[in-house]
């Protein structure tokens, strides 16, 4: 994901800014991290440059469908 789409990335539950915290970056990409909503309090990863923005509810149905 590139640090210049922080202009345009919301929450996708309240609409809310978003925090970026990145754990590995290339240059101006970030290859693995986290977005926060400090407003909902819920964070959404950061994998392989690609941002997950699925809701929560839908996130983690996902990820147990992934682990089960």
């Amino acid at each position: 994901m590139r640090k210049d789409m922080m202009d345009i990335l919301a929450c996708p539950v309240c609409k809310g800014p978003l925090i970026l915290t990145a754990t590995k970056e290339d240059g101006d990409e970030v290859i693995e991290g986290s977005l926060h909503c400090p407003k909902c309090n819920e964070t959404y990863p950061i994998s392989d440059s690609i941002p997950n923005l699925l809701p929560p509810d839908l996130r983690r149905a996902m990820e147990a469908n992934k682990a089960g």
